[in-house]
């Protein structure tokens, strides 16, 4: 903090005594409103607490808080990461996590996508990571292809190292425009949004998967030397020596999202077997994949944003038998818009108990019938437990999936768990 100027020390200051008073007074933990005070003090400031750290940013539409958490476990081999990994991804998050590790020489920091160009340009970082693209909430997000190609041409004017999902074609073309890149074969299940060449519109051929090439132009997967086995939960390194996981992360996605990480951790100069047990010892982030136990009845918490989140987290739902809660709201932070509902298959729910809550539990219900799938509408986690309960007193447990507001809500009700 003292290398800081002047004026970048009192906006720092100033930043940090706004966060604390945003957390005393009990309206959020103060990343957005500390970094919005310190830039209106220095405009510049983002750039000047970027200086002289070696940086890692994660930008995606889904995984990038799990992946960032990832990453900063691994590299504390290195000692302290200034890092934003409970969220906060746009600049004024990125400034109060800079600067309340003024100390710490290396950093990752969540990037939103839209903002990725922009932080890309202000911090000039030494490594970018991209796992996966797809559509979002449209009245938030901007349209993916269209975000693609502003990674590519941001990340061709940069000499960042980019750590990249190959089997992704909008993430590899978008990557293809850095100088500098490792590619790791983590896998696609939702391929809805790539079947069109991103280079010049032809029909991609993706047979046999993962591998995909554009007939019209000859754009093609990039030869990935890491390596994501889901079958037999095993990550393959750029030396080709094959290694269990074994996480306490579930699914594939998360498979993917610790192939990233450990590759992001070879471009450091350490070695997987040493950021691999740091990787296993997380088993929640931010309240995702956690548990809290209400009235004896275990409740998992999923978190699900988009149709390709959701198709994730219907892949680790637990056994047929236990009940499923699905709640969706749509304040800004989701996006008012909510025809995504209908890009997502819940024919998968069929033969489980579904409950469905939040503010657009009409919207839900509606999708669910149309798909065949019982529901029962519900106000509360706590409500449902209590009628499952008086029901069947044996219960044990109960799958929650929530968009982004719904998901704090749940979680605020439990004491912001962990």
């Amino acid at each position: 903090m003292s290398e800081l100027p002047l004026r970048a020390q009192l906006a720092a200051v100033l930043g940090k005594g706004a966060a604390t008073l945003s957390r005393a007074t009990g309206r959020g933990d103060g990343s957005v409103i500390g970094g919005r005070v310190a830039l209106k003090v220095e405009p510049d400031l983002l750039a000047k607490l970027a200086r002289g750290r070696r940086l890692t940013l994660v930008s995606a539409t889904n995984g990038k808080t799990t992946t960032t958490r990832l990453i900063a476990s691994a590299l504390r081999e290195l000692g302290d990461i200034a890092t934003n990994e409970h969220g906060a991804n746009m600049p004024t998050g990125h400034i109060t996590a800079l600067a309340n590790s003024p100390e710490a020489r290396n950093g990752v920091l969540e990037v939103d996508e839209k903002y990725l160009p922009q932080v890309l340009r202000q911090t000039n970082p030494a490594v970018v990571v991209l796992m996966n693209l797809s559509r979002d909430q449209m009245d938030r997000a901007s349209e993916i292809n269209l975000l693609a190609k502003k990674w590519r041409d941001a990340l061709s004017r940069s000499e960042a190292h980019v750590v990249a999902n190959a089997d992704d074609p909008l993430v590899a073309w978008a990557g293809l425009g850095a100088r500098h890149a490792t590619w790791v074969a983590a896998g696609q299940r939702w391929k809805e949004d790539s079947w069109c060449c991103p280079e010049c519109g032809g029909h991609l051929k993706r047979d046999p998967d993962p591998h995909w090439e554009c007939p019209e132009c000859g754009l093609r997967r990039p030869e990935a030397t890491w390596a994501v086995d889901n079958d037999n939960d095993t990550v393959t390194d750029s030396n080709g020596q094959p290694m269990r996981l074994e996480l306490g992360l579930p699914g594939d996605a998360n498979r993917a999202n610790a192939a990233i990480a450990m590759a992001t951790a070879a471009a450091y100069g350490i070695h997987p077997k040493q950021s691999l047990p740091r990787l296993r010892e997380i088993r929640s982030v931010a309240g995702r994949y956690t548990s809290v136990v209400t009235d004896g009845v275990e409740v998992r918490l999923l978190l699900a944003k988009n149709p390709a989140g959701w198709l994730e987290s219907f892949a680790v739902l637990s056994r047929p038998h236990v009940p499923v809660l699905l709640s969706v709201n749509a304040q800004i932070p989701d996006g008012k818009d909510t025809s995504w509902l209908w890009d997502v298959d819940y024919t998968v729910l069929r033969g489980r108990r579904v409950f469905v809550m939040g503010e657009r539990r009409t919207d839900l219900a509606l999708r669910l019938e149309t798909d065949g799938v019982p529901f029962e509408i519900a106000d509360t986690v706590g409500d449902v437990v209590t009628r499952l309960k008086s029901e069947q007193s044996g219960i044990t447990m109960v799958d929650v999936i929530a968009n982004y507001t719904a998901f704090q809500q749940i979680r605020t009700a439990y004491g912001r768990v962990q």
